[in-house]
């Protein structure tokens, strides 16, 4: 479920604090009003995290992460390194 993140439209809120995180499904609707003031509110655009490019592990570090490492020695044949 994705997060979205509201500011309300005017003013300030003890309640809210002016800004919260909803986690909801996309195929809710969009709020209007504050869950807990009950104040207009608009929904802001938030950053996302992607993926971050790595570099393909070596036979020792692939070994060392647990991964069992195979080696082709024919068609269809492999064993481990």
């Amino acid at each position: 479920m994705p997060h979205y993140e509201y500011e309300l439209c005017e003013g300030e809120c003890k309640v809210c604090g002016g800004r919260f995180t909803l986690r909801r499904p996309a195929s809710r609707p969009e709020l209007t009003k504050c869950p807990a003031c009950k104040r207009p509110v608009r929904k802001l655009i938030s950053s996302f995290s992607s993926p971050v490019k790595l570099r393909p592990l070596s036979i020792s570090e692939a070994k060392a992460a647990g991964f069992t490492v195979l080696k082709r020695v024919g068609r269809g044949e492999y064993e481990r390194q």
